[in-house]
């Protein structure tokens, strides 16, 4: 079986993934019509609209998830010396196991809220440096990049993050959203359906891409040493990090949105010039080199690439980057298993046996 590709296991409202189109579309909105134009807190209530009962007004979510991330702090208490060396995607999941389960407004809020605060906190702990507790009066975003550094973030760096985390609130039926509807279709909780996802999308053929780039771009160093570089890579065997996609045939259009991102927040961060050129001139060069020497395979620039230079620049290390991602894609995990709850039955697939036949008794 080839992963179940192609195989359609759920109807879903929530998000539309056309790999033909290159087109994301999330509750009737093309990508571009959301990124940049709303907050991330405006998206998750228009994504979990529906699903949620008692989900807070547009105007009053931001407030609400405000205070959840203040109740989500008083799980970091259990962030002691041990866990701390732990790389931070363990870190979020273990705090993240001592939430209340269940799936009502509550539950859903304080889970929306707590990668964020257990990402900064799983940070800084690892730093050696005491974790720093939510301001409840600022946006979503800005909070998590203040709760990483101490330092209240600029508005364009705000602003990056806020077009980040809005870029990958939900796509689709991916490894980690199908995780997430198994374990809700059980009937197991908000909780259990989070962290199914999240343990699916700790995975490198998953959420693990993007810190691989940032170790891709140390490893060539200059625009100049592009081509030698990747084409080295690829006679070795190695896989170019931040190109093909398992459902796009064309380019991913989250990539062109957060490319765009980066070259906004450029002023804002006096090493990206120099760090987007690169990946600039990277990018340029692979993909010139896969369309030569793999002329039959759609490879064309992902999401993880663009991610990498972004996050990097707002200051988060390479091994929280898919702590990152899943403070935004925690709001796609909920309404999907709110979603199989609401309108699905248990996920049983069959399997067909294969293995040696029994031996006939003698």
């Amino acid at each position: 079986m080839d992963g179940l590709r192609d195989v359609v296991v759920a109807e879903t409202v929530l998000s539309d993934v056309d790999g033909q189109a290159g087109r994301l579309v999330i509750r009737g909105f093309t990508l571009d019509e959301l990124v940049g134009r709303i907050a991330y807190e405006q998206a998750c209530q228009l994504l979990l609209d529906g699903m949620i009962e008692d989900l807070p007004a547009p105007e009053a979510m931001r407030h609400r998830l405000g205070e959840a991330r203040v109740q989500a702090f008083a799980e970091v208490v259990a962030l002691d010396g041990a866990l701390a060396k732990r790389p931070p995607l363990d870190v979020v999941r273990a705090l993240m196991a001592r939430l209340e389960d269940g799936d009502d407004v509550q539950v859903a809020m304080r889970l929306l809220a707590s990668p964020a605060v257990f990402a900064a906190a799983a940070v800084r702990a690892g730093r050696g440096l005491a974790p720093i507790a939510p301001d409840p009066t600022l946006g979503h975003a800005a909070d998590l990049l203040r709760m990483l550094t101490g330092a209240q973030p600029a508005p364009a760096q705000a602003a990056a993050l806020d077009a980040y985390l809005v870029t990958i609130i939900d796509h689709g039926l991916n490894a980690s959203t199908f995780a997430a509807r198994v374990a809700a279709s059980t009937l197991a909780g908000l909780t259990s359906a989070a962290l199914a996802g999240i343990s699916a999308l700790k995975g490198p053929l998953h959420g693990g891409a993007p810190g691989p780039v940032i170790d891709m771009l140390d490893a060539i160093g200059s625009p100049e040493g592009a081509t030698a570089c990747l084409e080295a890579a690829l006679d070795r065997g190695d896989r170019l990090m931040g190109f093909g996609h398992g459902v796009y045939r064309v380019r991913d259009p989250r990539a062109d949105a957060l490319k765009r991102t980066v070259q906004g927040l450029a002023d804002a961060s006096p090493e990206l010039p120099g760090r987007l050129k690169l990946a600039e001139a990277v990018e340029a060069a692979a993909l010139d080199i896969l369309k030569r020497r793999k002329p039959n395979r759609p490879l064309n620039t992902n999401v993880e690439f663009y991610t990498a230079v972004l996050l990097e620049a707002l200051g988060f290390p390479h091994e929280a980057f898919t702590c990152v991602f899943a403070s935004g894609r925690i709001c796609g995990w909920i309404a999907h298993a709110r979603e199989q709850v609401l309108s699905g039955r248990l996920i049983r697939p069959s399997s067909r046996y294969v293995g040696p036949a029994p031996r006939e008794a003698a």
